[in-house]
C-alpha cells in the first residue's frame, strides 16, 4: 500500500507494546489525536487536520488493522480489536511522545476508542470530541427495524468468520465504494478528497485488513458491548468535557435524541447537529471546526 499524507504532515512508523502504528504528525503546542473510523483510515481527516495543526501539535494514528498500521489476527474472545485494546494502543502512543495527557477527537469506530480512553483512562484525555456515534450498548439497545437497515454492517460484519471475509473479499472496491457513498448524503464519493478515497481502496483489498474490520465489529458486538454495559450498571461517567457533533443524514439522528443519550453518560456535554451524512469531516469540513476549534482552545 502506499503512503499518503495529510498535507503538511509527516508519516511515521511507532512501535508500541505488541503492534506497530503508522502515525502522521504536525503542529506545535497542545497534543491532539484524531481516531478515524471504518473504513477508513487517518487520511479522512486531511480537510481538517491542518486547520486543527495552527495551534496544536497533532496526532493521526492509523487504528490497529487499518490503513499502514499493524493487522494481527483476531482471537477467539474478540479482545484484540476490543476498544479497550485500542483504547491503550493510544495510551502506548501518547507513552511514545512522552504525553501525559492529551485532547482527543474521534469519528465513527475511533470515536468508540474516544470515549472507551476517556473511561478507562481519565487522567489522559482532557477533552472529548464524538462525532456521529452513539455509545454502542445504547445503539444495540435502539435497534429497531430503520437503525437495522441503515446498519446493516453492525451484523453483517459481526458474523463469524470467514464469512463477510469471503462476501467482500469477492469485490472489496464494489463493497467499500457502496459503503462510503451509501452514508453520504449526497450519495456520491465525490465528497472524497481523491488521495483518502485511494487509500481506503487500497487497504480494503488487503485480506488481512478486511479481515480486521470485521474482528472490530465482532468487538463491537460482544465485548464492547459488555465493557459498555459493565461501566453503565457501575455507574461510571466521563469526566472530561464532552463537545458531540453528528450529522442530521448520519446515524446517531436515528437513535431518536442523540445528545440526551451522550448525556446520560458524561458530566458535562455540548452536542449540535449540522447538514451532513455519516463522514462529516469530508462533506462538512467547516462544521467540525466550528464545532471543535472553539472547544479545543
Amino acid at each position: 500500500m502506499s503512503e499518503p499524507v495529510i498535507p503538511g504532515f509527516q508519516r511515521q512508523r511507532v512501535a508500541l507494546r505488541d503492534v506497530t502504528l503508522s502515525v502522521q504528525t504536525a503542529g506545535k503546542g497542545p497534543a491532539l489525536m484524531l481516531l478515524h473510523g471504518y473504513p477508513q483510515n487517518g487520511m479522512c481527516w486531511s480537510r481538517v487536520a491542518p486547520k486543527l495543526a495552527e495551534s496544536h501539535q497533532v496526532i493521526v494514528p492509523d487504528l490497529r488493522g487499518y490503513g499502514l498500521s499493524d493487522a494481527p489476527p483476531d482471537d477467539p474472545q474478540h479482545y484484540t480489536y476490543s476498544k479497550r485494546r485500542m483504547a491503550l494502543d493510544i495510551v502506548d502512543l501518547m507513552e511514545a511522545f512522552g504525553l501525559p495527557d492529551a485532547d482527543v477527537l474521534g469519528h465513527d469506530r475511533g470515536a468508540r476508542v474516544a470515549y472507551r480512553l476517556a473511561l478507562d483512562h481519565p487522567a489522559r484525555v482532557r477533552r472529548l470530541g464524538i462525532i456521529e456515534i452513539a455509545p454502542t450498548a445504547d445503539y444495540w439497545a435502539n435497534w429497531g427495524a430503520d437503525l437495522a437497515m441503515a446498519a446493516y454492517h453492525w451484523t453483517f460484519l459481526a458474523q463469524p468468520s470467514p464469512l463477510p471475509e469471503r462476501m467482500i473479499g469477492a469485490d472489496p472496491q464494489a463493497y467499500f465504494d457502496w459503503t462510503l457513498k451509501s452514508w453520504t448524503k449526497e450519495k456520491s464519493l465525490d465528497v472524497f478528497p481523491a488521495d483518502s478515497l485511494s487509500s481506503y481502496r487500497q487497504q480494503g483489498a488487503e485480506p488481512a485488513r478486511i479481515h480486521a474490520m470485521c474482528a472490530d465489529y465482532r468487538a463491537g458486538a460482544t465485548t464492547d458491548r459488555a465493557d459498555d454495559e459493565e461501566d453503565r450498571s457501575a455507574g461510571n461517567e466521563i469526566v472530561a468535557p464532552l463537545r458531540f457533533l453528528y450529522g442530521h443524514h448520519g446515524f446517531p439522528a436515528r437513535t431518536g435524541d442523540p445528545a440526551g443519550i451522550w448525556r446520560k453518560w458524561a458530566l458535562n456535554v455540548e452536542a449540535s447537529p449540522c447538514d451532513s451524512g455519516h463522514f462529516v469531516m469530508e462533506e462538512d469540513p467547516q462544521a467540525v471546526l466550528d464545532a471543535f476549534v472553539p472547544f479545543f482552545s
